[in-house]
């Protein structure tokens, strides 16, 4: 079973999708479960876990109606103000939906580099674990010492680092990255999906070798066993089509054994989201 452990849906909206700049403009449009079943399909994937892309409430109910109307969306990460007082109400009521797996915070947005260590947000962190929700850490590098804090603060809470935590590839950074991210794997209760690089990378002259060094290290450090693939479909269609994404994940694994790439296409997903 293939599991795309992370891809988004919207409806665009300049307003609401301001992030997606003039390099990025071939994704200024509507992406729906239509547009994605046919590339699945093309693709021998079974299933995926969709992705909070606007922090809403509204976003987290648009998600989770595409995944009622269509069972290739098998869970699904949304959006709750962890920071808010009233955060259980929030989590209460969504802990009903089968398909809400988790949450995020767009926390690369942040200018607060401590923003993970704020304490009316690890007040939101710390309901989670009770309600059986993961939480997914979309960050840039330089927010990686708050999230090896974070991760210590709440050792029984499911987290999973997006995009290998954005390094930037496009301009040769590395070693400070690979410095705390080795540390972050030092904690079990942390995985990490093997997705969004190309983005990270030049759009138009990015080559597979040139991402190898930090699929290795998160290999290295995480193990098969706590790493997922994932598409960043569609915002991965700005830098390459999504075959050239899956098969970037599967070239890289293909030295390992049967079961550790089973794990990583899809069975660590299916085990860390708790999808059917």
């Amino acid at each position: 079973m293939i599991i795309d452990s992370h891809q988004h849906f919207w409806k665009y909206s300049p307003v609401n999708h301001s992030w997606i700049n003039e390099q990025m403009k071939v994704i200024r449009r509507d992406f729906l479960p239509s547009d994605l079943k046919p590339v699945f399909v093309k693709n021998g994937v079974d299933g995926c876990v969709a992705v909070q892309a606007d922090q809403t409430l509204a976003e987290t109910d648009f998600l989770l109606e595409h995944a009622h109307n269509n069972a290739f969306v098998k869970g699904v990460v949304g959006w709750v103000d962890l920071r808010s007082p009233d955060v259980d109400q929030d989590l209460e009521k969504y802990a009903k939906d089968r398909n809400l797996k988790g949450y995020r915070h767009i926390v690369q947005e942040e200018a607060d580099h401590n923003f993970l260590l704020r304490p009316d947000f690890l007040r939101g962190i710390s309901k989670l674990e009770q309600y059986g929700a993961v939480y997914d850490i979309l960050i840039f590098p330089h927010q990686l010492g708050a999230t090896l804090e974070l991760v210590k603060k709440f050792p029984n809470q499911k987290f999973v680092i997006d995009h290998i935590a954005k390094p930037y590839i496009k301009d040769g950074f590395y070693d400070g990255w690979a410095a705390m991210m080795k540390e972050i794997a030092k904690h079990e209760n942390v995985h990490c999906k093997i997705s969004g690089m190309i983005t990270e990378a030049d759009f138009k002259s990015w080559t597979p070798e040139q991402l190898q060094p930090y699929m290795l290290l998160v290999l290295e450090a995480f193990g098969p066993e706590r790493c997922m693939y994932g598409s960043d479909w569609p915002v991965c269609l700005v830098a390459g089509s999504y075959t050239q994404v899956k098969d970037l994940t599967t070239n890289f694994i293909s030295g390992l054994s049967t079961t550790e790439q089973a794990a990583i296409m899809g069975l660590n997903a299916v085990d860390f989201y708790g999808l059917v």
